[in-house]
C-alpha cells in the first residue's frame, strides 16, 4: 500500500527519497505538498520527471476523502472524511466575510465524556495521525480554494477529540502548519482547545513551536464541573487554574476560555462572579457559547437575556465574546460533530 507523503516533516522526507537523492529534493516535495498544495505527486513539477514516477509508485500524497458534505443555510459546511482504515472524522469550514476558518479533529471520537457535547457519546475509536490531522486542513484549503498566506484562514483544534491527549501529533502537524517552508500558517492563526490535561498543558508549553491554547472551563465551581466534564475527578479546577497561570505565554498572546451556557446549571449571575474571581491575575478572554442543543443532550439552551447579563459581568474584567453558532441545521455547531447523517 502506498505510504502517504502528508504528515512527514523535512527528515522524514531526506529518509523517504533515501540518500542517493541531494537533500533539496526534499525542500522541493515538502513545498509542493504543503504550499503548493499538490493533489498529485505527479503535478510537483520541480522535481524530475524520472523522480516524480519513482515517487508515485511508492507513495501517495495521502489526502483524506470526502464521504459526505453537508452544506448549512448560513455557508458552513460540514465535511464527514474517510480516512485509509475505513473510519469517519468530520471538519467543518466557517466562512464569515474576509476570514474563513476550519475546524479540525485531533481523534476519531472522543474519550473526555462532556455531558453537553455530542461527539462524547461516540467514545474514543483511536487517535489520529499528524498527517490526516493536517490533511484535513489541506483538503478543505483545495476544495474552497482558500487562501494561507496568514491573513484571512484561522485553524482551530476543536473538532472531535481531546488534542492534548494526542499531543505528539498535534505539534508535529502544527509545526508543519506553521512551517513558513510547509503550510504558511501565522502562530496567531490556529488554536487548540483542551478540556483540561493538565500535565500536556505544561509539556505544550515547552515547545517552540505551538498553536494558541483554549481552556475548556464550563463552570465555576468544582463540583459543577466534575458534573459536567468527570475528567475533573483527575484533573482539579484549583490545578488547572495554576497550571494556567505557570503556562508560559508568548508576548502577543492571551489564555483563551471557553464556556459552554447551560440553561439553569451554569448560567447564573453568581457563576459568572466566581468566573471572574477564578481568572483573576490571568491574561485571559472569554468566549461564551450557548448550549448549541442536540437530540441525546440532556441541557437546554439559555435566553438571550441570560447570556447577556452573564457577559455584561465577565467583560468588566475580561474581554469576552459570545461565540455565534455556525451550522446548526447541518449538525456543525461546536459540540455537535456525531457522525450523524443528519
Amino acid at each position: 500500500m502506498p505510504q502517504p507523503i502528508v504528515g512527514m516533516d523535512l527528515a522524514d522526507l531526506r529518509e523517504a527519497l533515501g540518500s542517493d537523492q541531494p537533500a533539496y529534493r526534499a525542500r522541493q516535495l515538502y513545498e509542493g505538498v504543503y504550499r503548493g498544495q499538490a493533489s498529485d505527486l505527479i503535478q510537483i513539477s520541480t522535481l524530475p520527471a524520472g523522480l516524480r514516477q519513482d515517487l508515485a509508485l511508492r507513495h501517495e500524497v495521502g489526502l483524506p476523502a470526502v464521504s459526505r458534505l453537508y452544506q448549512s443555510a448560513d455557508g458552513t459546511r460540514r465535511y464527514l472524511l474517510k480516512l485509509d482504515d475505513g473510519l469517519t472524522v468530520e471538519t467543518v469550514l466557517m466562512p464569515e466575510g474576509e476570514r474563513d476558518t476550519i475546524c479540525i479533529s485531533s481523534q476519531v471520537g472522543c474519550p473526555v465524556d462532556c455531558k453537553f457535547c455530542m461527539t462524547a457519546l461516540l467514545g474514543l475509536e483511536r487517535s489520529l495521525t499528524a498527517g490526516e490531522i493536517v490533511g484535513q486542513v489541506l483538503l478543505i484549503a483545495r476544495e474552497n480554494r482558500l487562501r494561507h498566506d496568514g491573513g484571512r484562514l484561522n485553524i482551530v483544534m476543536m473538532g472531535q477529540g481531546e488534542p492534548l491527549l494526542n499531543l505528539a501529533n498535534v505539534v508535529k502537524a502544527t509545526r508543519i502548519l506553521l512551517d513558513p517552508h510547509g503550510f504558511a500558517l501565522s502562530p496567531r492563526r490556529i488554536t487548540v482547545s483542551t478540556s483540561g490535561i493538565i500535565p500536556r498543558i505544561a509539556e505544550l508549553g515547552r515547545e517552540p513551536v505551538r498553536p494558541k491554547l483554549a481552556i475548556s472551563l464550563n463552570a465555576s465551581t468544582e463540583e459543577t464541573r466534575e458534573q459536567l466534564m468527570p475528567i475533573t475527578r483527575k484533573y482539579h479546577l484549583k490545578d488547572l487554574i495554576d497550571a494556567c497561570k505557570a503556562y508560559p505565554l508568548r508576548p502577543w498572546e492571551k489564555l483563551t476560555f471557553e464556556y459552554v451556557l447551560l440553561k439553569g446549571v451554569n448560567d447564573t449571575d453568581a457563576d459568572a462572579r466566581r468566573v471572574v474571581k477564578l481568572l483573576a491575575n490571568l491574561n485571559c478572554k472569554v468566549n461564551l457559547i450557548a448550549l448549541n442543543p442536540g437530540p441525546e443532550i440532556p441541557f437546554e439552551t439559555p435566553d438571550p437575556a441570560r447570556v447577556d447579563s452573564f457577559q455584561q459581568i465577565i467583560r468588566r474584567s475580561f474581554p469576552c465574546f459570545v461565540r455565534k453558532p455556525r451550522g446548526l441545521d447541518i449538525y456543525a455547531a461546536c459540540g455537535q460533530l456525531k457522525r450523524s447523517g443528519n
